[in-house]
């Protein structure tokens, strides 16, 4: 019997991870998806070029929001054989050489450039897209961009790719879509005027709205990841399915249980801290039942702020960094950053503040290293490239900004500039 059971748990835990991270279901913003499966369907279905920004903050869902559309287009056999997804992205293709390799790559057009010799990129892309075309306009195949980090190919040299693919776009050389994704609300101001006069201006801001606060909302995500249903292609045995689900739907009812998810929405809206919290639930299954304390403990592990402990053990310098990557964080809107840019803001700080003594750059290095080790911030493995110097290597901030103001209040003995520049505004 207790074989059974561990097997029918391990029966619950597939199909509720296949739930998790296979399924490709975007709940919310009808309207934002809307426009995105419009703008396709006219490059693919009528020959239109365009371009679009779709922009919202971290975590918000814009590239699912896109696979989504595109995985349900592609279910349609005519949209698949007429078109092709380009997928780049800029922390991967860090310069338009990476780029136009990786568009040669996904256009199976290696064999067909092979010993070519093309003056300017202009020529190689146009080149490329000529490839695709087999007549007339309206049966050339089109091809559909898809430029994640959007903002990060602004900076590649004279916007050289962003240009040639708005470009194309408004001469109609050929039907393409160009899709951005960013989380920079001031993005548009990063292009230069030549790319920008070709840039459509076409903006898809995906922003949490009131609904999607909601705790109806929560409870519709959280129906979509916990019930098991008959799409997925695992068997499992129709009695612990029926029961568990049954289980779901009474939990899903349960007054308790909605004021526990009411208090999630208000503490983290986005669907990573959801997904976290389920994916902890899944594994801590003991019986084939769902049950409210579950829930009850996650949210409750999600207050409780252990992170203000290993903050309040960092030394002065630890946390002036802290401080620098937390004002970095708020300018820039969560973007990551290196360590010349936090370096850069802690010596600035120092200059200002005579009784702030100066510490070598290599000891700076070293506590750097040291918040990495104590995952306090998290290097960006960008691949495909040459290794990138330390001193450049991007990373992510791990802790929030609420965090080290508080740690900063409850740290004893720390010069008061230290205190002082933590509560200020963006410095």
């Amino acid at each position: 019997m207790g074989g059974n059971r561990q097997n029918n748990l391990q029966d619950i835990r597939i199909c509720l991870k296949n739930n998790l991270y296979s399924q490709s279901k975007f709940v919310g913003n009808i309207k934002e998806r809307n426009q995105v499966q419009d703008l396709l369907q006219r490059t693919v279905k009528f020959g239109e070029s365009n371009s679009a920004l779709l922009i919202g903050p971290k975590s918000s869902g814009k590239t699912k929001l896109i696979n989504d559309v595109i995985n349900e287009l592609q279910s349609k056999s005519s949209f698949k054989k007429d078109s092709i997804l380009v997928k780049l992205n800029g922390m991967i293709h860090t310069d338009d050489r990476l780029s136009l390799k990786s568009i040669t790559s996904q256009m199976n057009l290696e064999n067909v450039v092979d010993g070519k010799v093309f003056g300017t990129f202009a020529e190689n892309l146009s080149f490329l897209l000529a490839c695709l075309r087999t007549g007339e306009k309206h049966t050339s195949r089109s091809v559909v961009f898809i430029l994640e980090e959007f903002d990060l190919f602004c900076f590649h040299h004279n916007q050289t790719l962003l240009y040639n693919l708005f470009d194309i776009s408004q001469s109609a050389q050929a039907p393409i879509c160009i899709l951005g994704i960013t989380c920079r609300l001031d993005v548009i101001e990063l292009l230069e005027k030549r790319v920008k006069s070709r840039f459509s201006h076409r903006q898809i801001f995906l922003f949490p709205t009131d609904s999607e606060k909601s705790l109806d909302y929560a409870l519709e995500k959280l129906e979509y990841y916990l019930i098991i249903s008959e799409n997925f292609g695992y068997k499992i045995n129709p009695e612990v399915k029926n029961k568990w689900n049954s289980n779901v739907h009474n939990i899903l009812k349960d007054k308790k249980f909605k004021n526990i998810i009411q208090r999630l929405v208000e503490i983290d809206t986005s669907e990573r801290t959801l997904k976290n919290i389920l994916i902890n639930i899944i594994y801590k299954l003991k019986e084939e039942c769902l049950t409210v304390d579950m829930f009850q403990e996650e949210i409750n592990t999600l207050e409780r702020d252990d992170i203000l402990v290993t903050l309040q053990d960092l030394n002065v310098l630890e946390l002036c960094l802290l401080i620098a990557m937390k004002h970095h964080s708020e300018i820039y809107e969560g973007q990551s950053m290196n360590f010349e840019m936090v370096f850069s803001r802690y010596i600035k700080f120092v200059k200002t503040n005579s009784n702030i003594q100066s510490v070598p750059r290599s000891v700076v290095m070293k506590a750097l290293e040291h918040l990495q080790s104590l995952e306090l911030i998290a290097m960006i493995n960008v691949g495909g490239g040459a290794k990138t110097q330390k001193e450049y290597q991007f990373f992510n901030l791990l802790v929030m900004p609420s965090q080290v103001n508080e740690a900063i209040k409850k740290t004893p003995g720390l010069p008061t500039e230290v205190v002082q520049w933590s509560s200020s505004s963006y410095a």
